[in-house]
């Protein structure tokens, strides 16, 4: 298999990715400051200088998560490692789950919380809507589960549910809460502390501005002490002042987060290998957040997201869901009858070089999803794929006004002069 490679075979050539403008639901256009930060050499696993790293990323991400929540640190893995390493550590077998289920994502917690053995229970909503808050109030009264879980920001649908109200409920019916933010932490409002959330993870390649790879998240005080009841530490690396936890062993070693604490804690009992570079790059997310301040990332996402949305309406076109209830940072929108939704993807990708995304289930070849997050949050990069976007439409027989979705979008910016 490998007597065909040699210097000049296209295997053994450096990869370089082409330019790319990445305006679909994620990933996104990594901020260069990230990926300088991610250059930067190694340093040994417990060097005080890597360590010091640990402690300030763990700092900055109370920030992020708008809590004072001790327990806030690192999952090495995509922002799905974050959602099975907060279910798997909380859960054991037999435990009643509610997830409200308003897109793809819904599922997808569904799955990773029966593969824990769980007995879980969901209700829904049509895709393109979400829950009121008596909806779900209702259902834990008659589930009476030992977590609630759920998305925040759903790019399959491109809705956002509100959370607020939702603590508060858990609480009354001594329920656990756990939030998926991975696309709507930065872009959107998100209290930890302020609307008691009991555990929450999210990855970087939203709105954060980075590349995939690393899961932030944040574990609340009734969350820490349900994951210490499942303490445990492997034989290799245990002493006598180790004790055990009463509960269930969790079932994932890599996934523990009880040991993963226990890494990131005082003690730094060896669990892995730290992904240095991802740390690094983790870290550059959120004091390039930070720096921006909270507020104006927000808003920032927002007034980006409606540009957008208001110039692909301009541009005859009709946007998909509840927008009262949409996502800052990604907007559905109709596919035109008529069109040939892949060859419009297509088009955009190999002849502007920009990229939209399609859907998932039902959605699928009925909208395109584009987003406006991170890096990408911002006034050129709108203009160029409404531009875009419109002359590719033209030459595939879409009728729409010449130029009104950028002079739609500049109006929103602030401006008709480019």
């Amino acid at each position: 298999m490998t007597e065909g490679l040699n210097a000049a075979s296209p295997s053994m050539r450096p990869f370089t990715p082409p330019p790319r403008l990445l305006m679909g639901p994620g990933p996104i256009t990594v901020d260069p400051r990230v990926l300088q930060a991610m250059s930067c050499q190694l340093v040994g696993q417990y060097d005080p200088a890597m360590t010091s790293c640990m402690n300030e990323t763990m700092a900055l991400y109370r920030r992020v998560f708008e809590t004072e929540n001790e327990w806030t640190f690192l999952v090495d893995g995509t922002s799905r490692a974050g959602i099975e390493a907060v279910l798997v550590s909380l859960l054991e077998p037999g435990d009643r789950v509610l997830v409200p289920i308003f897109g793809r994502f819904g599922h997808l917690l569904t799955e990773i919380a029966e593969r824990c053995g769980a007995e879980v229970h969901t209700i829904e909503v049509a895709w393109g809507h979400v829950f009121e808050p008596d909806q779900i109030e209702e259902a834990v009264r008659r589930v009476r589960p030992k977590l609630v879980a759920l998305v925040q920001g759903d790019t399959s649908t491109t809705m956002l549910q509100p959370l607020d109200a939702l603590g508060a409920i858990c609480r009354r019916y001594d329920a656990l809460l756990y939030c998926d933010a991975t696309a709507s932490i930065a872009g959107n409002a998100l209290y930890t502390d302020a609307w008691e959330l009991d555990a929450v993870s999210v990855g970087l390649q939203k709105c954060l501005c980075g590349p995939s790879g690393s899961a932030p998240l944040t574990l609340g005080e009734r969350a820490v002490s349900v994951i210490r009841e499942r303490q445990h530490v492997e034989a290799g690396i245990r002493h006598p002042g180790h004790g055990e936890g009463r509960g269930q062993r969790i079932s994932s070693n890599y996934f523990d987060l009880a040991m993963i604490m226990d890494y990131w804690g005082e003690e730094r009992l060896n669990h892995h290998t730290e992904a240095t570079t991802m740390l690094y790059g983790a870290r550059e997310c959120a004091r390039i957040h930070l720096e921006e301040g909270p507020a104006n990332v927000r808003e920032r996402h927002r007034v980006s997201g409606l540009a957008l949305a208001e110039g692909l309406e301009a541009m005859d076109l009709e946007l998909f869901g509840d927008q009262g209830h949409r996502m800052n940072n990604v907007v559905g929108v109709h596919i035109p009858q008529g069109v040939d939704g892949d060859q419009v993807r297509h088009s955009m990708l190999s002849d502007f070089g920009i990229e939209i995304g399609t859907s998932f289930g039902p959605l699928h070849g009925r909208i395109w999803r584009i987003g406006t997050m991170g890096y990408n949050a911002r006034r050129d990069a709108v203009i160029q794929t409404l531009a875009a976007l419109e002359a590719v439409l033209g030459l595939a027989g879409h009728r729409l006004s010449p130029q009104a979705g950028v002079r739609t979008a500049l109006a929103r910016f602030g401006g008709e002069k480019l």
